[in-house]
């Protein structure tokens, strides 16, 4: 069965990055928020697997986003992006439950290996 995947991040650009690394079998895309309102609201109605989630985001910013995910679903797989490489920021969103982080720019291999890791220290 494969396991379903939401991106929310604003730019075009890098939604489609993911798909398309992420466009192996055992992944499917199951929904893309622009806005950080967008991303909690699709969490709570697809119940995805796992959510790539941008810091940088309009209405609602990614760190406000995970944290709203975070109490909805405390099991929440959380994979943070950003083009801002502030240590600080990628140290709250572990501390709010994030999983991983990842800089953009990112390769598909980078997406790959944190969305593996995500999945595979649940089934530890």
């Amino acid at each position: 069965m494969k396991k379903k995947v939401l991106i929310a991040d604003d730019t075009s650009l890098f939604r489609e990055m993911i798909k398309n690394a992420l466009s192996v079998d055992e992944y499917q895309i199951v929904g893309e928020a622009v806005t950080g309102g967008e991303a909690v609201d699709m969490y709570k109605e697809k119940k995805p697997d796992l959510m790539v989630l941008d810091i940088n985001m309009p209405k609602m910013n990614g760190i406000d986003a995970l944290t709203s995910v975070m109490e909805f679903d405390p099991k929440a797989r959380v994979i943070m992006c950003s083009d801002q490489k502030y240590e600080g920021m990628i140290v709250m969103a572990i501390k709010k439950g994030a999983k991983d982080f990842i800089v953009k720019p990112f390769s598909a291999s980078d997406v790959l290996k944190a969305v593996n890791k995500a999945f595979e220290e649940e089934e530890e």
